[in-house]
Protein backbone atom coordinates (compact mmCIF):
# COMPACT_ATOMS: atom_id res chain seq x y z
CA UNK A 1 0.00 0.00 0.00
CA UNK A 2 3.09 2.50 1.19
CA UNK A 3 4.63 1.85 -2.24
CA UNK A 4 0.96 2.37 -4.21
CA UNK A 5 1.22 5.62 -2.33
CA UNK A 6 4.90 6.79 -3.34
CA UNK A 7 4.12 5.85 -7.20
CA UNK A 8 0.60 8.11 -6.51
CA UNK A 9 3.19 11.05 -5.67
CA UNK A 10 5.78 10.93 -7.66
CA UNK A 11 2.77 10.57 -10.82
CA UNK A 12 1.44 13.44 -8.67
CA UNK A 13 4.22 15.65 -8.73
CA UNK A 14 5.04 14.38 -12.46
CA UNK A 15 7.92 16.94 -13.90
CA UNK A 16 8.92 18.83 -10.43
CA UNK A 17 11.77 16.10 -9.95
CA UNK A 18 13.18 18.35 -7.03
CA UNK A 19 9.75 18.12 -4.72
CA UNK A 20 10.11 14.10 -5.75
CA UNK A 21 13.46 14.23 -4.16
CA UNK A 22 11.93 15.98 -1.10
CA UNK A 23 9.00 13.88 -0.05
CA UNK A 24 11.41 10.61 -1.23
CA UNK A 25 14.65 12.03 1.33
CA UNK A 26 12.00 13.01 4.45
CA UNK A 27 10.19 9.83 4.17
CA UNK A 28 13.87 7.72 4.08
CA UNK A 29 14.81 9.59 7.02
CA UNK A 30 11.73 9.47 9.08
CA UNK A 31 11.79 5.56 8.72
CA UNK A 32 15.30 5.01 9.64
CA UNK A 33 14.82 7.54 12.88
CA UNK A 34 11.45 5.52 13.00
CA UNK A 35 12.69 1.92 13.41
CA UNK A 36 15.57 3.03 15.45
CA UNK A 37 13.24 4.51 17.57
CA UNK A 38 11.11 1.02 17.71
CA UNK A 39 8.38 2.92 16.18
CA UNK A 40 5.39 -0.09 16.81
CA UNK A 41 4.12 -0.94 12.59
CA UNK A 42 0.89 0.56 12.71
CA UNK A 43 2.22 4.09 13.82
CA UNK A 44 5.51 3.28 11.64
CA UNK A 45 2.77 2.72 8.80
CA UNK A 46 1.12 6.42 9.46
CA UNK A 47 4.68 8.38 9.37
CA UNK A 48 5.72 6.69 6.10
CA UNK A 49 2.22 7.59 4.76
CA UNK A 50 2.76 11.11 5.92
CA UNK A 51 6.04 11.56 5.23
CA UNK A 52 5.17 10.85 1.59
CA UNK A 53 2.42 13.05 1.47
CA UNK A 54 3.43 15.76 3.95
CA UNK A 55 3.68 18.77 1.02
CA UNK A 56 0.89 17.36 -1.17
CA UNK A 57 -0.41 20.67 -1.22
CA UNK A 58 2.49 22.70 -2.73
CA UNK A 59 1.38 22.65 -6.29
CA UNK A 60 -2.28 23.67 -5.20
CA UNK A 61 -0.90 26.44 -2.84
CA UNK A 62 1.35 28.30 -6.10
CA UNK A 63 -1.38 27.55 -8.30
CA UNK A 64 -3.99 29.50 -5.66
CA UNK A 65 -1.58 31.76 -3.65
CA UNK A 66 1.05 32.48 -5.63
CA UNK A 67 3.19 31.14 -2.42
CA UNK A 68 3.80 27.58 -1.40
CA UNK A 69 4.89 28.31 2.21
CA UNK A 70 4.28 25.85 5.81
CA UNK A 71 1.05 27.83 6.76
CA UNK A 72 -0.66 27.37 3.33
CA UNK A 73 0.51 23.72 2.58
CA UNK A 74 -0.60 22.78 6.10
CA UNK A 75 -4.05 24.33 5.13
CA UNK A 76 -4.45 22.87 1.77
CA UNK A 77 -2.88 20.02 2.15
CA UNK A 78 -4.98 17.16 3.85
CA UNK A 79 -8.04 17.40 1.75
CA UNK A 80 -5.78 16.42 -1.25
CA UNK A 81 -4.44 13.79 0.71
CA UNK A 82 -7.72 12.60 1.90
CA UNK A 83 -9.11 12.10 -1.77
CA UNK A 84 -5.73 10.23 -2.50
CA UNK A 85 -5.59 8.25 0.23
CA UNK A 86 -9.20 7.38 0.03
CA UNK A 87 -8.53 6.27 -3.89
CA UNK A 88 -5.64 4.04 -2.59
CA UNK A 89 -7.84 2.13 0.05
CA UNK A 90 -6.54 3.38 3.23
CA UNK A 91 -8.65 3.25 6.35
CA UNK A 92 -10.12 6.47 7.96
CA UNK A 93 -8.23 6.24 10.75
CA UNK A 94 -4.76 6.21 9.07
CA UNK A 95 -6.25 9.10 6.50
CA UNK A 96 -7.53 11.65 9.69
CA UNK A 97 -3.86 11.09 11.51
CA UNK A 98 -2.00 11.59 8.21
CA UNK A 99 -4.32 14.54 7.15
CA UNK A 100 -3.71 15.66 10.87
CA UNK A 101 0.50 15.30 10.56
CA UNK A 102 0.10 17.19 6.93
CA UNK A 103 -2.15 19.96 8.82
CA UNK A 104 0.53 20.32 11.33
CA UNK A 105 3.90 19.65 10.27
CA UNK A 106 4.99 23.09 10.03
CA UNK A 107 4.27 24.07 13.33
CA UNK A 108 6.47 23.06 16.02
CA UNK A 109 4.98 23.69 19.74
CA UNK A 110 2.71 21.19 19.74
CA UNK A 111 3.84 18.16 18.62
CA UNK A 112 1.64 15.50 20.24
CA UNK A 113 2.85 12.76 18.94
CA UNK A 114 6.05 10.30 18.29
CA UNK A 115 4.98 10.23 14.41
CA UNK A 116 4.71 14.00 14.53
CA UNK A 117 8.07 14.32 16.31
CA UNK A 118 10.06 12.51 13.73
CA UNK A 119 8.29 13.83 10.72
CA UNK A 120 9.25 17.21 11.65
CA UNK A 121 12.82 16.30 12.46
CA UNK A 122 12.74 14.15 9.23
CA UNK A 123 11.87 17.06 6.99
CA UNK A 124 14.48 19.36 9.05
CA UNK A 125 17.30 16.81 7.84
CA UNK A 126 16.34 17.50 4.49
CA UNK A 127 15.14 21.41 4.76
CA UNK A 128 18.51 22.48 6.60
CA UNK A 129 20.76 20.66 3.71
CA UNK A 130 17.92 21.74 0.95
CA UNK A 131 17.85 25.52 1.84
CA UNK A 132 21.75 25.97 2.29
CA UNK A 133 21.37 26.89 5.99
CA UNK A 134 24.05 27.81 8.10
CA UNK A 135 25.65 25.82 10.73
CA UNK A 136 24.50 27.85 13.29
CA UNK A 137 21.08 27.56 11.56
CA UNK A 138 21.62 23.82 12.20
CA UNK A 139 22.35 24.07 15.49
CA UNK A 140 19.36 26.16 16.44
CA UNK A 141 16.93 22.85 14.97
CA UNK A 142 19.13 20.52 16.73
CA UNK A 143 18.63 22.38 20.30
CA UNK A 144 15.00 23.46 19.73
CA UNK A 145 13.43 21.01 17.33
CA UNK A 146 15.43 17.65 17.34
CA UNK A 147 14.44 15.22 20.78
CA UNK A 148 15.35 11.38 19.27
CA UNK A 149 17.83 10.07 19.83
CA UNK A 150 18.20 8.66 16.02
CA UNK A 151 17.21 12.40 14.95
CA UNK A 152 19.89 14.03 17.10
CA UNK A 153 22.64 11.26 16.04
CA UNK A 154 21.65 12.16 11.94
CA UNK A 155 21.80 15.78 12.55
CA UNK A 156 24.90 16.42 14.72
CA UNK A 157 26.83 14.07 12.06
CA UNK A 158 25.83 15.65 9.16
CA UNK A 159 26.28 18.68 9.91
CA UNK A 160 29.18 18.52 11.92
CA UNK A 161 27.73 19.68 15.28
Amino acid sequence: MLNKLHLAMIKLYRGDAKRIQHFCKVHSYAKLIAENEDMDKKDLFILEAAALTHDIGIHVCEEKYGNCNGKLQEKEGPAIAEKLLQELGFTEDVSERVQYLIAHHHTYDKIDGMDYQILVEADFLVNIMEDNLSKEAASHAYHTIFKTECGRQICRDMFGL
